[in-house]
């Protein structure tokens, strides 16, 4: 797909939604952190509903750790993989302040060290937490992308390479946003809504279901 219509795409839906954000609910850059961490191979809802307890009580690092693991899990059970989350965060929240000050780093190369933090996570941090223009491909990110033909790749790592090359970069800071969200609510996994599409006229996607 050239630039330009890529370009069109990106300038629907920010008729649509001047200003898109993460569904995840956080009060600071460490809750954020947390919240995202949890989101893997969760919804964004599930979270949300387990957070809102634990995000009132302990929303820094020192607040987790002096909570423990333990209890740590009762808050967030819920969430699939809870076990090994709670570990996780309980690993990062030390690391956050033995290493950084308590505090969330603004790098990439310092986030993916933190204990369950890959590359996605790092990503939607950099960008919700600090303004950068990455792209963090999920599974939305990565349907929506490869299905309407801004990209043609076989992994998340690849689409994001080419995602950061193929979108203009005045599109670059909501980008991931915006594909999550058509993602989530129009192009759907099983049966997309085409017939409800604003851009279904630009889409590469054969098989429309209209």
């Amino acid at each position: 797909m050239n630039k330009k219509i890529i370009d069109a795409i990106f300038a629907i839906w920010q008729k649509e939604n001047p200003h898109p954000k993460t569904e995840l609910n956080f009060t600071n850059n460490y809750t954020l952190l947390v919240a995202v961490v949890l989101s893997a191979q969760s919804t964004d809802v599930g979270v949300n509903k387990a957070t809102k307890t634990l995000f009132e009580i302990a929303d820094t690092p020192e607040k987790i750790l002096k909570l423990g693991e333990a209890k740590l899990k009762k808050y967030i059970a819920t969430i699939g993989l809870f076990n090994g989350k709670a570990a996780n965060i309980i690993k990062l929240s030390q690391r956050l302040v033995d290493d950084f000050n308590s505090e969330v780093p603004e790098n990439f190369e310092a986030l993916k060290s933190l204990p369950g933090v890959g590359q996605k996570t790092a990503n939607v941090v950099l960008n919700c937490a600090f303004g950068h223009p990455t792209i963090a491909v999920d599974t939305h990110v990565f349907r929506v992308s490869n299905r309407i033909g801004f990209v043609d790749e076989t992994t998340p790592e690849k689409t994001e390479i080419s995602l950061m090359k193929a979108i203009p970069k005045k599109w670059q800071n909501h980008a991931h946003h915006w594909m999550i969200l058509h993602g989530r609510y129009v192009c759907i996994a099983r049966k997309p809504k085409c017939g409800e599409c604003k851009i279904r006229e630009f889409c590469q996607f054969k098989e429309k279901n209209l």
